[in-house]
C-alpha cells in the first residue's frame, strides 16, 4: 500500500504590502499549523517578499520582482502565464489564492480551468474568454478595473467583502485583515498572527529614553488616501520636542523599517501598508482616516472621518493627548 502524497501548498498573496503582512503572514501562520507536515510555498510580489522572508525564512518563494509586471494588460498576462508555468510543475496538493487583484485572479482561473487544485478568488471569464474579448475590442475596462466585475471565488462567504461589513455589525478586533480572512475566506479558527520578530534599532531606541519617537507615514497608494500636511506636521512636532521620522518609500530596506517601527513610541499614517508593518512589531497607530471608516483598520488611535485633511495643528494636539492619556505608550 503506498503511503499518502504529502502535503505541498501554495499561498498565493501579491498585492499590497499592507495585506501581505497582516492577510498573507497570518494566513501563511494558520496553514503551518493545520498542516504541521506540509511543505508551504508562498507567491508575493516585490517588497512583499523580504515581509514574507523575515516573517518566516524557512518558507520557499516565487517572487514576481517589481520590473515584471508589465502595465500592459497583454504583457501582464503573458508574465503571468509563465508563472502558472512554473507553479504547475510543482505539482501542489493545495494553491489558495488570499489575492483579490486582477492578475493574480487571473492566474488562478488559469491554473484552476488546467485542472491544479485551486480554492480561493479567480476572475469570472477563461483565459481564450478575455483574450478573445480583448482582440475584438469589447472587453470593458470596468471588468479590469472592478473587482465587482470580475471576481468569483469558491469561498462563500466571499460575497461579503463586497459590502460595507463594517457597517453590519460588530467589527472584529482585528479589523479588515480578521474580517476577511475568518469571514471572507472561512477560516474560522484562525488565530490572527502577524508579528515579525526583528531586532530593534538600537540607535532610536537610545533616542526614546529622551524624546518620544514618532514614525510619520503620509503618502498613499492613491492620491486621496493622502495626508498633503505631512511636512507641517513634521515640523510642528519637532517643535513640540518629538523625534520625527519618514522613509515609508522603499528608501529603507524593510528589515531597517521594522527596526525603526520596533524603537517608536507612534506611528501616525494614513490609511496604508505601514499600520500594518507598525503592527508586526508591536508599535501602535495614530490613522489619519480621511474618507476611510476606521472601524475597517481598527486601529489603536484614528482621527474621525472627514473630506477635508485635519489641520496640523490639530493632529498635533491628538498626539500629545495620547501621551498625557497614556504615559507609557509604546
Amino acid at each position: 500500500m503506498s503511503e499518502a502524497k504529502p502535503e505541498k501548498i501554495l499561498l498565493i498573496r501579491m498585492l499590497g504590502l499592507g495585506d501581505v503582512t497582516c492577510i498573507g503572514v497570518s494566513a501563511l501562520r494558520h496553514f503551518q499549523q493545520k498542516f504541521p507536515d506540509a511543505e508551504i510555498h508562498f507567491l508575493t510580489y516585490a517588497a512583499g517578499s523580504e515581509v514574507i522572508k523575515l516573517a518566516a525564512p524557512n518558507v520557499k518563494q516565487i517572487v514576481l520582482e517589481k520590473g515584471q509586471w508589465p502595465e500592459n494588460i497583454l504583457a501582464a498576462m503573458e508574465a503571468f502565464l509563465g508563472l502558472a508555468e512554473t507553479i504547475i510543475g510543482e505539482a501542489y496538493t493545495q494553491i489558495v489564492n488570499l489575492d483579490t487583484w486582477f492578475m493574480p485572479c487571473f492566474l488562478a482561473r488559469f491554473l484552476k480551468d488546467a485542472g491544479e487544485p485551486v480554492q480561493g478568488n479567480f476572475i469570472s471569464k477563461s483565459v481564450q474568454q478575455l483574450i478573445d474579448e480583448f482582440q475584438a475590442q469589447t472587453l470593458k475596462p470596468e471588468y479590469v478595473n472592478n473587482p465587482d466585475t470580475y471576481m468569483h471565488s469558491s469561498w462563500f462567504g466571499m460575497s461579503r467583502w463586497h459590502m460595507p461589513w463594517w457597517e453590519a455589525g460588530v467589527t472584529p478586533e482585528g479589523g479588515y485583515p480578521e474580517f476577511y480572512l475568518r469571514h471572507c475566506c472561512g477560516f474560522g479558527a484562525i488565530e490572527m498572527d502577524m508579528t515579525i520578530d526583528v531586532n530593534v534599532d538600537h540607535q532610536l531606541k537610545k533616542q526614546g529614553k529622551k524624546q518620544k519617537i514618532i514614525a510619520l507615514a503620509c503618502d498613499a497608494r492613491t492620491a486621496e488616501r493622502g495626508y498633503p500636511y505631512g511636512e507641517e506636521l513634521k515640523r510642528l512636532l519637532e517643535e513640540k520636542g518629538f523625534y520625527v521620522w519618514t522613509g515609508f518609500d522603499g528608501s529603507i530596506s524593510m528589515r531597517d523599517t521594522l527596526a525603526k517601527l520596533k524603537a517608536s513610541h507612534l506611528l501616525v499614517t494614513v490609511p496604508s501598508a505601514p499600520q500594518w508593518l507598525a503592527t508586526s512589531v508591536g508599535c501602535p497607530s495614530l490613522v489619519i482616516s480621511g474618507q476611510v471608516d476606521p472601524r475597517t483598520l481598527m486601529p489603536e488611535y484614528a482621527t474621525d472621518m472627514s473630506e477635508e485633511p485635519v489641520p496640523a495643528a490639530d493632529l498635533v494636539e491628538s498626539i500629545e493627548s495620547i501621551f498625557e492619556a497614556e504615559p507609557c505608550v509604546h
